[in-house]
């Protein structure tokens, strides 16, 4: 575990390799699990501002969901807010493409222009899980290591990728550019394998 002011990192942060294969794994991150995706309490308003752009995009039951319960709630397991599920399905802002890949209406929208937002800021990050200890006032980001992800780890392991590397904008969105050049250097100079 490395530290970086107040951000704990872990090893398999750096030595695990990651590469999305959404043709071997069909974006199951989007409807796997019983749990929605981590969003912040400030990413809530966003998320609320970004559905009215994209709801004709979205499957009836998902916006039958959003519209009677909201685009987040709280989870227990999550102790915290998560975006809402279909019937503890998928995730109400799911949609798939020609190919029957799930993938993010609100990503979609981004690439297309219609929104700034690319997606909660957890959903970038995947697979690093970020856990915050305000009492304790440090930040911990951890590897979630998910079978579905299987591809996705053969794949980085053949293109050589750190899953930090497979993460750069993510991590600068979250951290900025200062904190992930310190984080690479750190692992350039730790791990040469890198």
């Amino acid at each position: 575990m490395i530290a970086i002011d107040n951000v704990l990192i872990s090893d398999d942060i750096i030595e695990k390799q990651f590469l999305c294969n959404l043709e071997a794994c069909k974006g199951a991150c989007c409807y796997e699990g019983d749990l929605g995706a981590p969003v912040q309490k400030q990413e809530v308003p966003k998320l609320e501002e970004v559905y009215k752009l994209i709801k004709h995009t979205l499957p009836v039951e998902s916006q039958k969901v959003v519209d009677e319960f909201g685009v987040a709630k709280h989870y227990k397991d999550l102790a915290g807010l998560g975006t809402q599920l279909v019937n503890g399905g998928p995730c109400v802002f799911m949609i798939k493409d020609e190919l029957g890949i799930a993938k993010c209406a609100i990503e979609q929208a981004y690439y297309q222009g219609i929104t700034d937002f690319k997606k909660p800021i957890s959903c970038h990050l995947y697979p690093i899980r970020v856990t915050e200890n305000t009492k304790q006032g440090f930040i911990a980001l951890n590897y979630d290591n998910w079978e579905i992800c299987d591809p996705a780890c053969k794949a980085g392991k053949k293109a050589k990728l750190p899953v930090y590397k497979f993460l750069k904008e993510a991590i600068i969105r979250r951290f900025g550019q200062d904190f992930y050049e310190t984080l690479d250097v750190y692992a350039t100079d730790q791990y040469q394998k890198v």
